[in-house]
């Protein structure tokens, strides 16, 4: 374990570097600060070109960056995310969005672009006119995306998570499926010219033959006869040699196609499902979809149109055959390999495009909450134009579940069966959306429930499937695929504890349906785990963790351990068993906090200005020599969901002092914002009159230039009255003790007539 003088140089190397424009000139804080209030769209393009190019996969068709350029300010002033769930508010937003494109084209001096952004207009209005809560849905996710990939450009490395999923591997795997796919194309192309000639080949050779057999028996016999006949005996060779070659050709072309699908689309199909569950738990951006759609439906038109040519192949047999004829030889062993290709490639494209997810978290996926509505979606990635088009998908849930495996059981309450519909915005794909399902827990005869096993109710897993059944081109297909596992709670307060079993889940497996998975959870590596908490704090929060406090989380897990990054956390240590000395886990501290910053810290949090994870230890080493009334901020260790202040003053023999402010929970932050806290907050010590002892955010930057875009000082909306502020207050008691004393509960707020009176007070108190 590191000594604390090591930790604090470390750390103080952190936040110099965090703070470095506040060190310098009054000037360079200036610039400090303006870089803080520049927008997100500025910040992103001084990317370096690494990031920007993670940056364009986030914007196509469906969002431009031309919009996100024009309408930079206006597009992040917007409440996205809340519209992504109400369906008026969406509405409103995107008439405001095209009233803001009409305003901005008006004003475009360049005809080409006034052209473009014209026609960009009228592609959003085609995709999103009816159902506005995409629009939003789309803009918020690429909002989210952006502030990740800003967040990563502060840390000093990915996690490995993320770098397995963002290497440039990927990149040239990609360019070559595309090749190899055109290649294929391609051929089956020139095999449809092949076909063709053959087929007017043995036309010719037909005419002919028909013609002879017309001629007088008489003249069978005479020379021009015999030329005809070794004429049409050539052109049969001929016609055979074809055939041979078609068949030959078309062998290749199938082997080739099944060496796709095995070697590189299948596998291209799992990377993305494992992507999905990385994005699932809070990682990247999911993307490639639509690229996977376009290799599944390229190779499925490929296979249909051998399988045309099968066919047409058959039908030449009907009418020219011979002895050792090619075609009834190999075509049924041909055909009989395309159908299982088609087959099993349709089956394989039926995906759960978005997992389960209740549109009150949109946040926290695969946790289901009976009684409470949410959605679902699924689609096909081979593009179908001679389907019947009414092809019905239903939704069963916890199928074929052995029995025993779980304690409660539930079926869906409402409609779960949908037809499938073409989606214009999604490049013509099939796919249902279910927006209303809705669990309900089965009653139980004389009480009883099922199993009652050793697992929690956030342990116990459980299934959404789905099936369909159509057939296309002679060939029936059922389609059956499940969601992501799911945890299903009854009451709000197990969504800490469901959101820790999904996490755990998609971290440590990509099985998609291992539903006894907590029966005996593996362990995870640090490095992974703590690479997916920063992403919690990216998602929910809007800024990752960096490496120092990361390395404090892992001190405060594992204590000695946490600097090895290979060091595995049992599934109790991170969510079940008690912190020593506390009466909860590592996950309940840690959710709590990111809900405490959700809610109430979201602004300071964001301007990197608390510390956060620090133990009282290295707290007092860090302001150890610090100017008096430096303070920084940190989460307490003590409270679930608290956030506490500790600084530092010097008594007269120069001995330093440390004070701490009992934590500020969500009950006291409600009434106050925190900004405002640190602004006005008072301390009463020995009748002394009440002043405010924090003076400098550590390292060294004044307390106003820091927090002061943070105050609240709007007017009193309550014309004629006066506005008041509400002042938060400690009294510092004397303590006999040789420990530093600590400041009591903060008192409920003053008013500034309260606090004049007791100022007043002291005030004669102190005269003689």
């Amino acid at each position: 374990m590191r000594s604390l003088p090591e930790q604090r140089h470390r750390l103080e190397n952190e936040n110099q570097r965090g703070k470095q424009a506040h060190m310098s000139s009054q000037t360079d804080g200036k610039a400090a600060q303006q870089h803080l209030s520049m927008s997100q769209w500025k910040q992103i393009q001084q990317l370096e070109i690494r990031l920007l190019e993670h940056v364009d996969y986030l914007y196509d068709d469906n969002f431009p960056m031309d919009i996100r350029q024009g309408l930079a300010s206006w597009i992040e002033s917007q409440d996205w995310d809340t519209a992504v769930n109400d369906e008026s508010m969406a509405a409103v937003m995107f008439t405001n969005l095209l009233s803001q494109l009409d305003r901005v084209r008006s004003q475009e001096q360049n005809f080409l672009q006034r052209h473009n952004m014209k026609i960009i207009q009228q592609q959003l209005q085609l995709k999103y006119t009816t159902n506005p809560a995409i629009m939003a849905r789309v803009i918020s996710t690429c909002l989210r995306e952006e502030r990740r990939i800003l967040s990563s450009a502060c840390t000093e490395e990915q996690g490995p998570l993320e770098k397995s999923l963002q290497n440039s591997v990927a990149f040239e795997r990609q360019k070559n499926m595309d090749n190899r796919v055109g290649i294929i194309r391609g051929s089956v192309q020139l095999m449809d010219q092949a076909v063709k000639y053959i087929e007017d080949m043995q036309d010719d050779f037909d005419f002919r033959y028909k013609t002879l057999q017309s001629r007088e028996s008489s003249d069978r016999n005479s020379e021009t006869m015999k030329q005809e006949v070794t004429k049409l005996q050539e052109m049969l060779n001929r016609l055979d040699f074809k055939r041979k070659e078609i068949l030959s050709k078309m062998d290749v072309v199938i082997k080739e196609i099944d060496d796709l699908v095995t070697s590189q689309l299948n596998p291209e199909l799992q990377d993305w499902k494992r992507r999905q569950q990385i994005a699932a738990i809070g990682g990247p951006l999911l993307t490639g979809l639509d690229q996977l759609q376009s290799w599944f439906t390229l190779t499925a038109q490929s296979l249909f149109q051998i399988k045309r040519q099968l066919d047409k192949l058959g039908e030449l047999v009907v009418k020219v055959t011979y002895e050792s004829d090619p075609i009834p030889l190999q075509k049924p062993q041909m055909e009989e390999r395309v159908k299982f290709l088609i087959y099993h490639l349709i089956k394989s494209s039926f995906v759960v495009e978005k997992q389960p997810c209740m549109p009150t978290h949109p946040q926290k996926p695969l946790i289901i909450k009976t009684g409470v509505q949410f959605t679902t979606k699924v689609r096909l990635l081979v593009k179908l134009p001679e389907v019947d088009y009414q092809l019905k998908v239903k939704t069963t849930f916890d199928k074929d579940l052995p029995p025993g495996r779980v304690s409660r059981q539930f079926f869906i309450l409402t409609n779960n069966t949908k037809v499938m519909d073409i989606e214009d915005y999604s490049n013509g794909c099939l796919s249902v959306e279910f927006r209303h399902l809705q669990l309900k827990e089965k009653k139980y005869i004389n009480g009883t429930k099922g199993s009652e096993g050793l697992l929690s109710v956030t342990e116990e897993l459980h299934s959404l499937s789905f099936e369909a059944c159509f057939t296309v081109q002679g060939l029936t297909i059922d389609l059956e695929t499940c969601s992501l596992p799911l945890v299903v709670i009854s009451n709000v307060s197990q969504l800490p504890g469901g959101w820790a079993s999904v996490m755990w889940y998609n971290l440590l497996t990509d099985e998609p349906r291992n539903l006894a998975f907590f029966g005996n959870p593996p362990r995870a590596n640090w490095s992974q785990l703590s690479e997916v908490l920063s992403w919690q704090f990216s998602t929910f929060a809007g800024r990752g963790l960096n490496k120092e406090q990361l390395t404090m989380l892992g001190e405060k897990l594992f204590g000695q351990h946490a600097s090895c990054s290979d060091y595995q956390v049992s599934w109790s240590k991170f969510s079940k068993e008690n912190i020593p000395g506390k009466p909860f886990s590592f996950w309940m501290w840690l959710d709590s906090i990111l809900e405490l910053i959700k809610k109430h810290l979201l602004p300071v949090w964001n301007e990197n200005y608390i510390m956060g994870f620090v133990s009282k230890e290295m707290e007092r080493a860090l302001l150890k020599d610090r100017e008096a009334g430096t303070f920084l901020l940190r989460f307490s260790e003590s409270h679930l969901g608290g956030i506490t202040f500790t600084w530092v003053e010097y008594s007269e023999n120069g001995d330093a002092k440390f004070n701490s402010v009992e934590p500020y929970t969500k009950n006291r932050l409600s009434a106050l914002p925190f900004a405002d806290i640190i602004r006005d907050y008072k301390v009463i010590s020995d009748g002394v009159i009440p002043e405010n002892p924090l003076k400098f955010l550590y390292p060294n930057i004044p307390k106003d230039e820091a927090f002061g875009r943070l105050y609240n000082s709007q007017p009193s909306k309550f014309y004629p009255y006066i506005s008041s502020t509400l002042i938060p207050i400690s009294e510092l008691r004397p303590n006999a003790s040789t420990t530093p004393p600590s400041c009591q509960s903060p008192q409920p707020p003053m008013t500034p007539g309260e606090f004049d009176m007791l100022c007043f007070d002291l005030g004669d108190m102190n005269s003689p």
